[in-house]
């Protein structure tokens, strides 16, 4: 395999994004070619904190930059599938922030598009790369806690809806589900696969955006039990439980830095994982070693993974009636 270095573009250049950019910093092997927003200003600003060779204010203007390779897509939800697939047109690789897209629809028409044009395409699910999550799946993959029968995982925090436009916009795909519900989804479809049957339920805003939502996903022997909220908070651990035991992920465990495992009632061992950074380096190093293996998906998280869990999401979004 080379070793060159990989040129980045980011597009949208809001809070994420600089979380991403400044765990870019830490790749040996990459390099922050070009970044974008309609906001001139913003680009300049963004692009001299984190030393980008240029600044684009189009999107258009930076999927043209014959130097860059890949883009990282951190724009709102809505906006995510056309603009996947205008820089797979353009032949560059993509990285897109989760949810991938708001429709089942749309999220095979970006796998189609990276299979058309040959391009590497991911979700941004940096959780199924940081060392912590990597390491549970192996233990339980290697029966540490027997055969799993129960998940149960959340991800809440109280929103205002003030400081938070974004996640109140209906028109940007706001709300829980699609903003952060999509984790415990997620957590639920690494472990056990794609359940049986969902059972979903959501508290509305008035504008039909879901402000909290819970869900039961049903398996041949398993159940787990799901909760996104923007309205309050919670203690944000998650609990992976089985016939010989339990593991529980540190909280906020969709960046857990480490886990504890209990047999018996009993806390047998205590694992610490600590993050590169915030933790985006890990999916980072993946999207690398994937471009230069000239691959154009992740084994570890791959265009079916991508769209089976799109297409958990558009079920429960139709069942809590989401106006998507």
């Amino acid at each position: 395999m080379e070793n060159r270095k990989i040129k980045w573009g980011i597009v949208g250049l809001g809070n994420i994004a600089r979380q991403f950019a400044s765990d870019l910093l830490l790749i040996e092997n990459a390099e922050l070619t070009a970044v974008a927003s309609r906001d001139f200003s913003k680009a300049e600003q963004f692009g001299g904190k984190f030393n980008a060779l240029r600044m684009y204010n189009s999107y258009d203007l930076l999927f043209e930059d014959p130097e860059v390779e890949i883009v990282y897509i951190a724009t709102p939800h809505n906006s995510h599938a056309e603009l996947s697939i205008k820089a797979m047109e353009n032949g560059k690789h993509v990285l897109c922030e989760k949810p991938m897209a708001l429709s089942y629809n749309d999220a095979e028409r970006m796998v189609e598009a990276s299979k058309k044009h040959n391009t590497f395409f991911m979700e941004a699910f940096w959780t199924r790369f940081i060392p912590s999550v990597q390491d549970v799946l192996h233990k339980i993959n290697n029966g540490a806690i027997g055969n799993v029968n129960y998940i149960k995982a959340d991800f809440a925090f109280h929103g205002s809806e003030i400081e938070n436009k974004r996640l109140f916009d209906k028109e940007l795909g706001g709300g829980a589900l699609f903003d952060i519900g999509v984790y415990p989804l997620f957590l639920s479809y690494i472990v056990l696969g794609n359940p049986k049957q969902i059972l979903a339920s959501a508290i509305k805003h008035k504008n039909n955006i879901d402000l909290q939502t819970s869900m039961i996903l049903q398996y041949e022997s398993a159940q787990s039990v799901l909760h996104a909220s923007i309205v309050s908070d919670s203690d944000m651990k998650a609990v992976i439980a089985g016939t010989e035991g339990r593991i529980e992920l540190n909280a906020p465990w969709f960046v857990a830095d480490g886990y504890s495992l209990f047999k018996n009632e009993e806390k047998e061992a205590v694992f610490t994982l600590p993050t590169l950074g915030k933790g985006y380096s890990h999916e980072i190093i993946e999207c690398q070693n994937c471009i230069l293996n000239n691959q154009i998906e992740s084994e570890f998280w791959s265009h079916q993974n991508c769209l089976d869990l799109s297409g958990i999401m558009e079920e429960v979004k139709n069942q809590i009636e989401l106006p998507f």
